[in-house]
């Protein structure tokens, strides 16, 4: 199976500080760093990483070929990914001593995908490969309807969550993963039995990933026999910088699905992963590689 993830490639501008900034206040930062970054950018590394045949579609811009580079030099096919002439898209991350994180986004090329880019794309790739989502691009619910026409596994990460979301077809996808932010926002609750019961009497071909941070996570896939469903721990770590956990998680895990991993392997092993991430500073510089994810788990 191949993975095709169309996503975001951002530069990081990342500022460790004692608290987060509040309105109208400036505040000093301890210190700061450019890394690369963007959930499509840290999801295919994390896909790459892990073992996947990965492709990345989407577009740099100004400033940002040095994300294209760093892509190659994981493993990740960029034939997919298009110049354009908008500014690179970035993030403004701070970063508190207790390893939380908010971040601001721009957009720039992100948002300048083409509806001809897309299906140009979309047409390499054969009914049961796998498209990889997350909504840092535009185009998302053409993306998503186009994916499920032509039979691909489609998986979308759904964040940042935004009213954008509202008009993507839930009902065309295969998996949705999501944190516990996420799922309160898309299902009401931060349960993730509730949040599941919700989804699934709406989309009944829906699977379904929530992480938790500490509390681990919990998976529902729905099979012809029924639903597989089971809970995963988390790793006890002590987090340095939480920045690419999700990112790290949902490449590991997908890449466990396309490998053929059963359900409770591919879990552990992007738990693992993810627990690994969080005691790194960076984005894509934090993505522990498969053989060192597979010496913790054993």
């Amino acid at each position: 199976m191949k993975v095709l993830n169309f996503g975001s490639l951002n530069l990081d501008y990342v500022y460790q500080v004692d608290r987060f900034v509040r309105p109208g206040e400036t505040l000093s930062a301890r210190s700061m760093a450019l890394n690369p970054g963007g959930k499509g950018l840290n999801q295919s590394i994390a896909l790459a990483r892990a073992g996947a045949q990965v492709y990345h579609g989407g577009c740099v811009g100004k400033g940002g070929e040095a994300l294209r580079e760093l892509l190659r030099e994981n493993g990740v096919n960029t034939e997919l990914l298009l110049p354009t002439g908008q500014p690179q898209g970035s993030a403004v991350i701070q970063v508190t001593p207790q390893g939380e994180n908010c971040i601001l986004l721009y957009g720039g090329s992100n948002q300048a995908l083409e509806e001809g880019q897309i299906r140009e794309a979309l047409g390499r790739f054969q009914a049961g490969d796998c498209l990889v989502l997350q909504n840092e691009v535009n185009h998302l619910p053409l993306l998503v309807e186009e994916g499920a026409r032509r039979g691909l596994l489609v998986v979308l990460n759904p964040s940042p969550y935004d009213e954008r979301l509202a008009k993507v077809d839930f009902g065309q996808l295969s998996w949705l993963l999501v944190n516990e932010v996420e799922a309160e926002q898309i299902a009401g609750s931060q349960d993730p039995d509730t949040v599941w019961k919700r989804l699934h009497s709406q989309y009944p071909r829906l699977s379904l990933v929530v992480t938790l941070g500490g509390q681990g996570s919990a998976a529902f896939r729905v099979q012809e026999s029924g639903v597989e469903a089971l809970r995963q721990a988390a790793v006890p770590v002590r987090p340095v910088d939480t920045t690419a956990a999700g990112d790290t998680f949902t490449g590991y895990f997908i890449a466990g699905l396309a490998q053929g991993l059963a359900l409770k392997d591919a879990m552990a092993r992007a738990s693992q992963a993810a627990a690994i991430s969080v005691t790194r500073p960076g984005a894509a510089g934090s993505i522990p590689r498969q053989d060192e994810v597979e010496r913790a788990v054993l």
